[in-house]
Parts: structure tokens; C-alpha cells; sequence
């Protein structure tokens, strides 16, 4: 197999995690896509995008490309890291909404939240809240680029494409909302 066949395989793998089971997938170049909730319809249809998109072949393999986001992801939610040191493919997004993400990745650390209209500002675009908020919802690595850090301005949780409540436990994880009772 030479080079160009192997940049062009997608490793994928469902993992257990706190949130429910996670698909995660990568590239030669790094991890390229986190999706919550992946049951085996949620799954193929991400299986399916990714593959359009990329032009790839999807290969399940939890061992190679994915061993190390895998044991982050980990990591992360026995609150051990704070921050995902793993390679990332940002092909399957692209202008604004990679330079709000990239923001996002490096600028809005563990613990903390940022507004939709502050994180408009940072990318030196104050009046897009809304392209922000459509950015996040176009996410295709949520928790390793923390989506789930963008709150509404006005104190409100905001959306989350992984629902309301996988955002709440990402939050209370990292201590900026409390644990619920039960």
C-alpha cells in the first residue's frame, strides 16, 4: 500500500464513556471526528459523511490512529487531563467556523466558559454570536474542542449538538456547574 492509500483510511472505534458511547475516527494526520450518542444508526450515518467527505476508506480499529485519543478521552473523564494533547485533522470543517474552533481549542481553557458573542469578538468578528453558535453546531470533534465551553451571554447554557443534558455533565465534570443530586 503506498502513501496515498493509507492518508486516504479512516480508522474508526465506539468507546464506553460517561456521556454514553462515543464514535471516534481519525486520519493519518490526527483525530477528524467525535460523535455522541452512536448507536449503530447514528453511527453509519456518521460513517457515511465521513467517507463522502473525505474520500476515504473506513477501517474499524481501535488500536492504531485511535489508541491514544481513546485513552485521553479517558483520561479526561476520570479527571486526570485538562486538555487534549492528541494530533487533529481539521478537514471536515473549514473557514470561520475552523478559525472560531481553533480559538476555541486554544483559547478557553478547563473550568471555564466563554460567551458566543466574547468567543465572535476573539476571532475578530464581534457581531457573529449566531455564525458562532452555528460553528459549534458544526463541531466535528465536540469534547477535544470544548463546544461545550460556549455558553449564552446572557448566563444560559445555550444549544449543544450533543443535547442539553451532555452538556450539563461536561460542565459539571469540569466544575463550572454543579453536580445534580441524582
Amino acid at each position: 500500500m503506498d502513501r496515498d492509500d493509507v492518508a486516504r483510511r479512516v480508522e474508526w472505534a465506539v468507546v464506553d464513556s460517561d456521556i454514553g458511547p462515543l464514535m471516534l475516527a481519525a486520519t493519518e494526520e490526527g483525530l477528524v471526528a467525535v460523535v455522541f450518542h452512536a448507536r449503530p444508526e447514528v453511527r453509519d450515518r456518521a460513517l457515511r459523511r465521513i467517507a463522502s467527505r473525505l474520500g476515504a476508506e473506513l477501517v474499524e480499529d481501535a488500536s492504531g490512529r485511535l489508541a491514544e485519543p481513546i485513552r485521553a478521552l479517558h483520561a479526561y473523564f476520570a479527571g486526570r487531563i485538562q486538555h487534549f494533547d492528541v494530533p487533529l485533522d481539521w478537514s471536515l470543517i473549514g473557514g470561520f467556523n475552523r478559525q472560531v474552533l481553533r480559538e476555541l481549542a486554544s483559547g478557553v481553557r478547563y473550568g471555564t466558559v466563554v460567551g458566543y458573542g466574547e468567543l465572535a469578538g476573539r476571532v475578530g468578528q464581534p457581531g457573529a454570536a449566531q455564525a458562532v453558535g452555528a460553528a459549534m453546531a458544526a463541531n466535528p470533534l465536540p469534547i477535544v474542542v470544548p463546544c461545550h465551553r460556549v455558553v449564552e451571554g446572557d448566563g444560559g447554557i445555550g444549544g449543544f449538538g450533543g443535547g442539553l443534558e451532555t452538556k450539563r455533565q461536561l460542565l459539571a465534570l469540569e466544575g463550572v456547574l454543579p453536580e445534580p443530586l441524582f
